[in-house]
């Protein structure tokens, strides 16, 4: 599969999600859009708040009629502890194949304390109703980002 290019609508996919569900792409066609946040690791410093950031704003980007979705490598036990322990309300995906990692290209080579790794490359995608790719945020620095996020959802509407 090809990456998606922003106006172009992104190849279905399908992962195992908390709460025992299964995320399908398709199955939020015509429903809602999505954001799709791949984030390195459960638990670590930086992931930690930007999950934080977007639980505190979920409601807004429900107001969007947006639903926010967290996709790392780590597996779905290390995913539901994270999440009942930040108490977020929306589900995190296990991509512990690298499926949607490698659809959307965030696999880079990273610099780990001197030594040379492959990981996430923190990025968020924003997919419309109609499964069409509408923004994408590269090397995602924590801060501000969640407010720009939700800014572009917020103009969609």
């Amino acid at each position: 599969m090809t990456t998606p290019t922003l106006g172009t609508p992104v190849p279905d996919f399908t992962l195992a999600a908390t709460s025992g569900q299964t995320f399908r792409l398709s199955d939020f066609q015509e429903k809602a859009n999505v954001v799709l946040y791949f984030y390195p690791k459960d638990s670590t410093p930086g992931c930690t708040t930007e999950g934080q950031d977007f639980r505190d704003a979920y409601a807004e980007f429900q107001a969007a009629d947006t639903l926010v979705f967290g996709i790392s490598r780590d597996s779905l036990k290390s995913h539901e502890n994270f999440k009942a322990k930040q108490a977020f309300p929306f589900e995190l995906l296990a991509d512990v194949d690298e499926i949607a990692c490698k659809l959307f290209d965030v696999i880079k080579l990273k610099n780990m304390y001197g030594k040379q790794v492959l990981g996430i490359e923190r990025s968020t995608f924003l997919i419309d109703k109609q499964g069409v790719l509408r923004h994408e945020w590269r090397k995602v620095s924590v801060k501000t980002h969640v407010a720009a996020v939700l800014a572009a959802v917020q103009a969609l509407v």
